[in-house]
């Protein structure tokens, strides 16, 4: 007698029935790619891209912090000079952010 209680007591699920549970699903899916995968994909593009085109004179920053100016640029890494300092700083310790913060203050 409670099995058929319990039977009542659910809904039946037919083939739209399944259907219909999916569809939240792939919508948290997509909105989880528009505004977390994809913004994320671009702005490591972007990076690599800048890494790539690093050359001789380009004002840098690190992710650390240390600021200063690029004297030699090898497939790794690069020389920056800052204040009489010469540094050699692997290519993916630099930060893309902090040069356009650079590029305005002077």
């Amino acid at each position: 007698m409670m099995m058929n209680s319990i039977f009542l007591m659910s809904t039946p699920q037919g083939e739209a029935g399944g259907l219909m549970g999916l569809i939240p699903w792939v919508g948290v899916f997509v909105v989880f790619y528009f505004f977390m995968i994809r913004p994320q994909m671009k702005r490591n593009k972007q990076l690599k891209e800048f890494r790539a085109n690093l050359k001789k004179g380009d004002k840098v920053v690190t992710v650390g912090g240390i600021s200063g100016k690029i004297k030699d640029v090898s497939e790794t890494s690069v020389v920056i000079e800052s204040e009489g300092t010469t540094l050699r700083i692997e290519k993916s310790a630099l930060s893309a952010t902090g040069v356009a913060e650079l590029a305005t203050k002077k």
